[in-house]
């Protein structure tokens, strides 16, 4: 197997699997009883919350909210953010959001009367800072605008971007769910209010996630229910997820800083075979600003279904765009709204890992000469 999909999921880390299973099987308590078989698992989430707050540079972990994953914490922010200044009813984000950031923004507008501006993109995947000012206004509540695209990699500037919030007084929701773990983060020292995370891309198990709320941020539940997560989000805490959560961070602190230079040269050295394999590729995206994991590629009069069916065969693993839209029969909106007229249907993102070789990456692009003779002789 070539798995080339790690901005989809990755694999469970050893270290994850090693520490959670104590916790399915003998520390099974709840951490909101009395008792102490119980009562004793809150500091074992206390340990696992200040480990994310240490991975992504926060003051304190007092500022970490536990959640279901990367779409809990989207929908969570924004939701804190509009019934936090409920007199405000205009949104900002861009169009080549998570789909749990734009499904949510066009409930507001149909259900809500929510006004939402979805910022436009350059053809390297880029909003524009002057948009985005003349977008604001007096009614504006809270931009909602990604760090890193999942499908591009492309790199938001985010600084600015919470700069300029901060001066107007908007409030800041960034989804981070991509760059936890890739770059070292300081949020502390960022204009960021908001910043949602999730496991499954840091080897911990799925189901499992994080928000960041800034310390003077205003939070009002999504979820409600008991007086778990000291208020801010009801419902038993899964305490063998949330262990590998904690874990996960651990081991991507203290390898964040090698990650770059350990991914980039091997994604370097894949799209220069890629290139050399087909000509006619074309990059999608910013070829600096951007994840150095991630390349994204469309590849004229291919289509992209019937590559993926070929390399699956080969038992090479890649997509098209996001796993969450895996099964809509529409082709990639981050692409369409890159480079409006291409076909869309005619890309497709490899990300890799730090265990990715570049043998397994030569074999993927030795294959996709191969598959994309066959597919354009058809």
């Amino acid at each position: 197997m070539i798995y080339l999909d790690y901005n989809a999921t990755t694999p469970v880390l050893p270290e994850v699997k090693e520490a959670i299973l104590p916790f399915l099987v003998e520390e099974w308590g709840n951490p909101s009883s009395s008792y102490r078989f119980g009562s004793k698992l809150k500091s074992v989430l206390e340990r696992a919350r200040e480990s994310v707050a240490e991975l992504v540079g926060a003051r304190s972990s007092r500022e970490i909210i536990f959640t279901s994953g990367g779409t809990e914490s989207n929908n969570a922010a924004i939701h804190s953010a509009i019934l936090s200044r409920p007199e405000k009813r205009h949104i900002i984000t861009s169009q080549v959001e998570h789909s749990s950031v734009l499904t949510y923004c066009r409930f507001l507008e149909k259900h809500h009367n929510y006004k939402v501006t979805y910022l436009p993109v350059d053809r390297e995947g880029l909003i524009s800072l002057q948009d985005m000012e003349d977008a604001m206004s007096e009614d504006t509540v809270v931009v909602s605008l990604m760090w890193a695209n999942n499908e591009t990699g492309v790199l938001f500037p985010i600084d600015e971007i919470g700069a300029r919030c901060k001066k107007r007084n908007v409030l800041f929701h960034c989804d981070g769910v991509q760059v936890v773990g890739k770059i070292p983060l300081t949020l502390k020292h960022a204009s960021i209010d908001y910043l949602s995370l999730t496991g499954h891309k840091l080897g911990a198990v799925k189901g499992c996630g994080a928000l960041y709320v800034q310390r003077n941020a205003s939070f009002i539940p999504f979820c409600h229910g008991g007086h778990q997560e000291k208020g801010r989000r009801g419902g038993t805490e899964s305490v063998p997820l949330l262990v590998g959560l904690g874990v996960a961070a651990e081991v991507a602190r203290k390898k964040v800083f090698d990650y770059e230079a350990k991914v980039r040269p091997l994604r370097d050295f894949f799209e220069k075979k890629v290139f050399e394999a087909y000509p006619d590729s074309e990059l999608n995206g910013h070829h600096l600003l951007r994840l150095p994991n991630t390349s994204n590629f469309h590849f004229p009069l291919v289509s992209a279904e019937a590559l993926l069916l070929l390399l699956d065969r080969e038992g090479i693993y890649a997509s098209s765009g996001s796993a969450c839209l895996a099964d809509s029969p529409d082709p990639s909106h981050v692409i369409a709204a890159m480079k409006v007229g291409l076909a869309s249907s005619q890309s497709i993102r490899f990300s890799i890992g730090t265990k990715t070789t570049k043998d397994e990456l030569e074999t993927t692009a030795d294959f996709l000469k191969k598959g994309i003779s066959t597919l354009i002789s058809i």
